[in-house]
This record gives C-alpha cells, sequence and structure tokens, in this order.
C-alpha cells in the first residue's frame, strides 16, 4: 500500500501567533511530526502542504519536502482538513502519481512515536477499513450515556435511552479522536469526499502523552510534558 504522509501546518493560526514554527524545546513545533514522519518505517512519502512562506522556509531548512504552496482559500479558519488532503492527492494525480491512502500528522499533536504510527498502518491494512484513528478514552463522567442535552427546558439523555446506566461498572468504553493520527483510504477521500467512510478502525493510545495545541495553555501544557519526558529519559545518564 503506497501511503502518504501529510503534515498540515497553515500560517494563520489565531490562538497562538506562528503556532507551527514556535520553538516548543528549542524545536519549531513542526519538527516533532517531522520526525516521527522519516523514522516511521511504513509511510512512502512525507510531505508538508502550507500557504505561509516563513513556514515553508523552515520546513525546507529541515529537509522536508514542500512540492506546492497550499492556495490562500484553503488556509483560512472555514477550510477543513478534508479539503487540505484532497488539493495533496490531487496535485500528485495530475502529475499521474497515486497513493492508496493518505496519513495526516497535524503538528498540534507533536507527541507520537514513529512506531505508533507503523502500527496504525499495520492495523488500517490489515482490518480493510475506509479508515483509522488515533483516540483516548472518554473518563467515565463524561461518558456519553451519563451526558444530557437539553430538550425543550428539560434535559435527556444525549444517547436517546429512557434510563440511565446506574453504575459506573456498566458503562460500555467510549473514546474520542486525539487528532494524532488521520489514516483514510484515496478513494474514501475523492469519491465519498469523506475523511472517515463508513467503517473507522480505531488505536487506542490513552496511556500516552498528550496534548493538543491550541491556546496558550496548550502551550504550557506541551512543555511541561517534554520537560516530564526528558526526566523521564534522563533516568540512569
Amino acid at each position: 500500500m503506497n501511503i502518504l504522509g501529510l503534515i498540515p501546518a497553515r500560517g494563520g493560526s489565531k490562538g497562538i501567533q506562528g503556532k507551527n514554527i514556535q520553538l516548543l524545546g528549542g524545536k519549531p513545533l513542526l519538527q516533532y511530526s517531522l520526525e516521527a514522519a522519516r523514522k516511521a518505517k511504513l509511510l512512502n512519502k512525507v510531505i508538508l502542504s502550507s500557504d505561509e512562506e516563513d513556514i515553508i522556509q523552515i520546513a525546507k531548512q529541515l529537509e522536508i519536502e514542500v512540492p506546492f504552496k497550499r492556495p490562500e482559500n484553503l488556509a483560512e479558519d472555514s477550510s477543513s482538513s478534508l479539503e487540505v488532503v484532497q488539493h495533496a492527492l490531487n496535485f500528485y494525480l495530475k502529475q499521474g502519481i497515486n497513493f492508496d491512502a493518505v496519513c495526516l500528522l497535524q503538528p498540534t499533536t507533536p507527541f507520537r512515536k514513529p512506531e505508533f504510527i507503523d502500527e496504525c498502518i499495520l492495523k488500517f491494512k490489515d482490518g480493510n477499513f475506509d479508515s483509522l484513528v488515533s483516540v483516548r478514552e472518554v473518563p467515565k463522567e463524561y461518558n456519553p450515556h451519563w451526558v444530557f442535552e437539553e430538550n425543550e427546558g428539560a434535559l435527556k439523555i444525549s444517547t436517546g435511552e429512557k434510563e440511565i446506566i446506574s453504575r459506573r461498572q456498566d458503562l460500555p468504553k467510549a473514546y474520542h479522536r486525539d487528532g494524532a493520527i488521520y489514516l483514510t483510504k484515496t478513494e474514501v477521500l475523492l469519491n465519498e469526499n469523506s475523511l472517515y467512510g463508513k467503517n473507522i478502525g480505531f488505536v487506542d493510545i490513552t496511556p500516552f502523552p498528550y496534548v493538543n495545541i491550541d491556546t496558550p495553555e496548550d502551550w504550557k501544557k506541551a512543555e511541561e510534558i517534554l520537560e516530564k519526558m526528558r526526566d523521564k529519559n534522563n533516568v540512569g545518564d
């Protein structure tokens, strides 16, 4: 299976100015995703998609391939990840280059391991899924069976059940996307116009360090995680 690794890094971040090239632990944020993608064994090509010249130049200094400059209309707050991935695929299709799937690696979730990327790809292939996403378990108190929605001034259980599950032990596991990995077949992306399709696989990475950087508070959390990771790696030195 021919898989394109795609790192999306637009320049218009509002929560943290210049987020994708801000230094985290002495390295531009996007470099973490680049290094993990390079070390992964099952990605056939890794590229960066950006509309911002400063980001493109830094990416080239890091020797990441930047085959095009993303159009401005695909770098707005309202632009979707699906549109960004489709743009990259169509760029290569015009050159007669086909990929079977795309692995989207967002810089805002920097602490993914190369082995994790390969694990996801192997499960994606073996399960013949339309897509596969990385997930984390939802804490019990936020389980959808214990979550309520407003209904004409009253509350109803979000799952539509009439009776609430009373015991924590009886709650089924629930997951949320963490943004680290999105793997999708090209035919689903282009023909179904979807990032997911109908048959969605998943890999649970709850035990691993996690942050999805969007705010200054998230950035501070990323710095704290990085410090803990470094302390752990230095044990016994």
